[in-house]
């Protein structure tokens, strides 16, 4: 970390684009659902780091930073599409997912999705990092800086909304 800091801001920065992009791009993927929504996000995320990245201390972890700037733009992006377009955020995801040429889930996944859409975006953001990614609970507490005990609560809460839903869908 110590060889990052003597690098220029430019050059930091296009390390942590080079290391990162992938990565952010399925942070914010699975919240906007579509390809260009995500790409259009994952800009709007490095003009962010850009512009902070003289004020990153790396005294925290610099996924953990940019996971929360790619999240808060995803967020941010969907809200405001739903508010132009007049719809509903869940509305306004589900379709997205409808029309994305790039989607290729079946109508499970759809319920699923559709499921997701009605929990709260922490237990969202939560339950997908866990049944998706596969996180163990340790790295999500350190990413989101929750403890394990409440990301553990959080996961079980909607686990059982997902299956009430589906079952009575």
């Amino acid at each position: 970390m110590q060889q990052f800091r003597q690098l220029s801001i430019t050059e930091q920065f296009n390390q942590i684009v080079k290391l990162y992009s992938k990565d952010l791009y399925w942070v914010i993927r699975p919240i906007v659902k579509s390809h260009e929504d995500a790409d259009d996000v994952l800009q709007n995320v490095w003009i962010k780091v850009y512009k902070y990245l003289p004020k990153f201390r790396f005294d925290s972890k610099l996924f953990s930073w940019l996971y929360r700037i790619a999240v808060n733009e995803a967020l941010n992006h969907i809200k405001k599409m739903a508010k132009h377009k007049a719809v509903a955020v869940e509305d306004y995801m589900l379709q997205s997912m409808r029309t994305d040429t790039y989607y290729t889930g079946d109508e499970i996944m759809m319920r699923l999705e559709k499921a997701i859409l009605t929990l709260p975006p922490k237990q969202q953001e939560v339950f997908r990092l866990k049944y998706f990614n596969e996180m163990k609970y340790d790295a999500m507490s350190d990413l989101l800086g929750t403890s394990v005990g409440s990301l553990k609560t959080s996961y079980h809460i909607a686990v059982k909304k997902i299956k009430e839903i589906i079952q009575n869908d």
